[in-house]
């Protein structure tokens, strides 16, 4: 996939959605996947001509394992003239080693988010964009109707009580199998993630389900997507 087909994509989102405003200041938050890069390329590109100017910075949480190399990511950043933020942490020890937590996903993202807010406010921004595409998007969908029993997802703006701060995803209209384009198009950096849960989750398994529902019912997820899109779940209506 083109960079520019990517702007499009994200320029739609943010424009339908009003994810961006004068001014902001907007953190991403890098993994090292090729979700969060691809969206570090999409913002940084969609700076340059977007008719609100503002302004972004690249944060990673570090869990503390001691086989991560950001040297790529580091270097992506200054080619792109982004600032990078690494927050260092022992979540990784806290989580695998002190409480040897048996389903340690859901913690170890709850501390992430906490490292990563704190870490976004003290640079003084006011917004954090999530790198959640499409195939997140119904994912989420089916684990709640799934494993919770109701039709839930998240939004694309999401405002943080807690914190003050605004959550944007602007892949929300990408594919994963675009994003995937995209990378391996561009040699993107992607950094593998060292977390030994990595791959071993409940969503996972929903991605595999959503892969076979796919290929079994051609459009399905384009389907799922269009009925969360027409529902009246809270922050998906068009403004």
């Amino acid at each position: 996939m083109k960079l520019q087909q990517v702007f499009s994509y994200v320029r739609k989102a943010v424009d339908d959605y009003s994810m961006i405003e004068e001014n902001d200041n907007i953190a991403v938050g890098i993994s090292g996947g090729k979700d969060s890069l691809t969206l570090l390329y999409a913002l940084q590109g969609l700076q340059r001509f977007y008719p609100k100017p503002f302004h972004i910075h690249a944060v990673t949480v570090d869990l503390g394992f001691q086989n991560l190399n950001l040297e790529e990511i580091k270097a992506l950043c200054r080619s792109l003239n982004i600032e990078y933020h690494i927050v260092h942490t022992d979540i990784a020890k806290i989580i695998f080693e002190d409480r040897k937590e048996s389903n340690p996903c859901s913690l170890c993202a709850k501390m992430r988010k906490g490292a990563l807010n704190d870490a976004i406010k003290s640079v003084g921004c006011n917004k954090v964009a999530y790198a959640h595409h499409k195939d997140d998007v119904v994912e989420t969908m089916l684990m709640s109707l799934i494993f919770e029993g109701r039709f839930h997802t998240f939004s694309p703006v999401t405002f943080l009580d807690r914190t003050g701060l605004t959550v944007i995803r602007p892949l929300l209209y990408m594919n994963e199998a675009d994003v995937i384009g995209f990378v391996n198009k561009h040699n993107v950096p992607v950094v593998k993630s060292p977390c030994p849960a990595d791959g071993n989750t409940k969503r996972e398994y929903i991605k595999g389900l959503l892969r076979q529902l796919n290929q079994e019912n051609p459009g399905v997820k384009e389907r799922m997507f269009t009925a969360i899109r027409n529902s009246d779940l809270k922050g998906w209506q068009i403004l």
